[in-house]
């Protein structure tokens, strides 16, 4: 009688594949920034008016 009432009692988990695929929409914005500084002579020597280029 013990052992009836144990197996009754014993739950059950079922794990099984979808039949369609699984689709998964993303929409992502990727921004940058990029920040560049030159000294001031670094700058006046490659001006245009330094003549190198």
């Amino acid at each position: 009688m013990a052992i009836l009432v144990t197996t009754a009692c014993t739950p059950t988990v079922q794990v099984a594949m979808p039949n369609e695929p699984i689709n998964i929409n993303l929409n992502v914005k990727i921004q940058h920034e990029i920040l560049i500084k030159v000294d001031k002579e670094l700058d006046e020597l490659i001006s245009d008016s330094s003549g190198l280029f």
